[in-house]
């Protein structure tokens, strides 16, 4: 579908007033417009887009502290959901929507609030706390979320509100993380692996309840969460750690430092592709195979969606590690040395 046909006129009539002064701060930060800076900006873009974060949250969670790597999937899987929640409901134009002439670039969807502010804001405070002292992880996350928001407005994708109200959801989104984590994580723990199953569960069934458009977040939510909880359980791996030095000296080298982290995210990777692509042929789409079965035609294509994107989670947060432990890319915790040891 265009995108300019999201609008409706009533829509497009608001625009022409409320929207003018976004319109014209947009057009008067693209009169620096040139095809240098456009590839450029249009390259710096992508950083802030789930094609850039999923990477690089399964890099954490495989390679570098595996309970960081949890803790950042679900914050950035939340934020998702409640950014396109939000766009769903409020149903706000993009400056190019109203005005093609400042559309640089397009995308799809609404515009308010603005995924790319909010969830740089999100990713890199979150991400850079505890790497960092705290002043200097939300320093580096501010220059990156105003540099992205940069990117948004010059391309039209995006008026300044869009950016302030993704700023603002995330400042939100990271108080709870902040002050709320914790003492969650300590309930749950409580109560043991079923109790955190069960909450695990009523999170996502909650989330699509709320938002039933797009189900694929509460299914992955749900799906990492479990198999995160299953991998602790019964098969724990240290994604900081090397294999201990049990292989022969000509071998040794492969199985420690950054070559051992590069082993596991390429084989990390390949596998997540694998299962991606093959639940979808299996589950994913109403011209899936098990759509094909007359008793499953009505209505499959939600169910076969959420179960695609659950067994995907629980593959990535279960299913890899387990099968790093099986190929020696790496230990349970209480055999691991360190990786400066």
């Amino acid at each position: 579908m265009n995108d300019v046909g999201l609008l409706s006129a009533g829509e497009a009539r608001t625009g022409n007033g409320f929207y003018q002064w976004g319109l014209e701060f947009v057009r008067a930060l693209q009169a620096i417009e040139n095809p240098v800076l456009t590839a450029l900006i249009k390259a710096i873009t992508v950083l802030g887009s789930e094609l850039f974060y999923v990477p690089v949250v399964l890099l954490v969670y495989w390679c570098i502290n595996e309970k960081k790597g949890h803790r950042l999937t679900l914050l950035l899987l939340l934020s998702i959901w409640i950014n396109s929640a939000l766009k769903i409901l409020l149903k706000q134009p993009r400056p190019y929507f109203l005005d093609p002439s400042v559309g640089i670039s397009a995308a799809s969807g609404y515009g308010f609030p603005s995924g790319h502010a909010q969830l740089s804001l999100v990713f890199w405070a979150a991400a850079l706390s505890g790497p960092l002292r705290k002043k200097s992880a939300w320093l580096i996350a501010a220059l990156i979320t105003l540099v992205m928001g940069f990117t948004r407005l010059y391309l039209g994708l995006h008026f300044p509100t869009d950016l302030l109200g993704g700023w603002l959801i995330a400042l939100f989104i990271l108080g709870a993380y902040y002050f709320l984590l914790q003492p969650l994580e300590k309930l749950l723990a409580a109560g043991g692996t079923r109790m955190s199953m069960i909450a695990a569960a009523m999170t996502a069934f909650g989330m699509n309840a709320l938002y039933p458009e797009d189900r694929r977040f509460g299914a992955l939510l749900l799906g990492f969460n479990i198999g995160y909880l299953l991998m602790r359980k019964y098969f724990p791996f240290s994604a900081s750690a090397n294999v201990p030095g049990k292989f022969p000296e000509t071998t040794r080298w492969i199985k420690s430092g950054l070559v051992l982290r590069f082993l596991r995210f390429a084989v990390g990777m390949a596998g997540g592709v694998l299962c991606y692509y093959g639940l979808k042929m299996l589950l994913g789409e109403d011209s899936s195979l098990l759509s094909r079965v007359p008793f499953l035609r009505a209505g499959y294509y939600e169910l076969g969606r959420f179960l695609h994107y659950g067994l995907l989670g629980l593959w990535v947060s279960a299913g890899v590690p387990w099968l790093f432990l099986r190929l020696g890319l790496a230990d349970p915790p209480q055999v691991v040395l360190t990786a400066s040891g």
